[in-house]
């Protein structure tokens, strides 16, 4: 049996970690909570579970547990900003808790950063330190001080790709939450061509990476490791916008039509003559268009079902 320490356990990603550790391990469960009202799970009557209420501001008040008894850690927390937040928890306090861990007794740390500071070959994209949002930049910058530490050879670091999951009884994740308002504009958007692609991911498929990570570490020894971390993508295999766009529309059984392409250039113009402000971020993924990675991984990666592989099965299990 683990003491496992999570970060970020009220939220999407988070709630879905939890109760799959909860249904498929034994180990002790050690949340950091900010807001326990927001979990929508069991965690009362459950021997296994500590709720730490706090946020990452008070880590050392946590030192101690940390040190002497924390053997896994996940660390799944974040926030999105402004900049002095953003730049506080994602990287002051998230290296801070980071060196409370003991080496001789924690055993892995698994941290969720984000893939859009990764090429599309699996390396720093330099440009999400350069024109990234406030969320963005910190995670980039964290990565530069996590092979530093002490414990970085136990580190694996999650880059999940675009996040879908939420249900009754999970909050939604942010695209989730805004597929309704794009289907909404479904007929508009069918009548045109995009050169873009991307990864998906859902959070049940996140959770039973992690689960199977923490039942089985042996398998992080043959995945690509960077100056001492482990980096793992995770999501689905590539789609391109249009296709994407197609399958939706099959899904809500509307036709396909001739399609007006939209070429970059000519985006690039109608942003200009109609003065369409655009931050430093969403003008350079604009151009870049192609989030795809060299390689990513779902739970079929580790001869498991994933849950949720194509978009026809994000559109149902949104409930659309």
């Amino acid at each position: 049996m683990k003491r496992i320490f999570i970060t970020g356990a009220s939220g999407c990603i988070g709630h879905y970690i939890v109760e799959s550790l909860i249904k498929h391990t034994e180990h002790q469960l050690y949340l950091l909570v900010r807001n326990p009202d927001k979990l929508q799970f069991d965690w009362q009557d459950s021997p296994r579970i500590h709720l730490l209420k706090g946020d990452l501001r008070d880590i050392a008040d946590h030192s101690d547990l940390l040190l002497k008894e924390i053997n896994i850690a996940i660390l799944a927390a974040t926030s999105w900003g402004g900049a002095i937040e953003a730049y506080d928890i994602n990287v002051v306090k998230t290296l801070a808790l980071l060196k409370m861990l003991n080496p001789s007794i924690c055993e892995q740390v698994l941290y969720f950063s984000t893939a859009s500071v990764l090429d599309r070959h699996n390396q720093l994209l330099p440009e999400a330190n350069q024109f990234g949002t406030d969320y963005i930049r910190t995670k980039y910058q964290c990565l530069s001080g996590l092979s530093k530490l002490e414990i970085a050879d136990r580190i694996t670091v999650l880059f999940p790709t675009l996040v879908f999951g939420g249900d009754n009884n999970k909050p939604y994740s942010h695209l989730t939450s805004g597929l309704p308002e794009v289907i909404k504009w479904i007929d508009l958007i069918r009548c045109f061509k995009v050169d873009g692609s991307f990864h998906f991911v859902h959070g049940q498929d996140i959770a039973q990476i992690v689960t199977y990570l923490i039942q089985n570490p042996q398998a992080l020894v043959t995945e690509e490791n960077t100056q001492s971390l482990t980096y793992l993508v995770l999501g689905n295999k590539m789609i391109t916008a249009n296709d994407a766009i197609a399958q939706i529309c099959q899904y809500f059984n509307k036709k396909l039509y001739v399609r007006i392409p939209l070429y970059i250039w000519l985006i690039n113009i109608f942003v200009k003559i109609f003065r369409i402000q655009m931050d430093s971020w969403s003008y350079f993924s604009l151009n870049y268009r192609h989030f795809t990675h060299k390689k990513t991984i779902t739970p079929a990666s580790f001869g498991l079902t994933t849950y949720c592989s194509t978009i026809n099965d994000v559109m149902k299990l949104s409930g659309l």
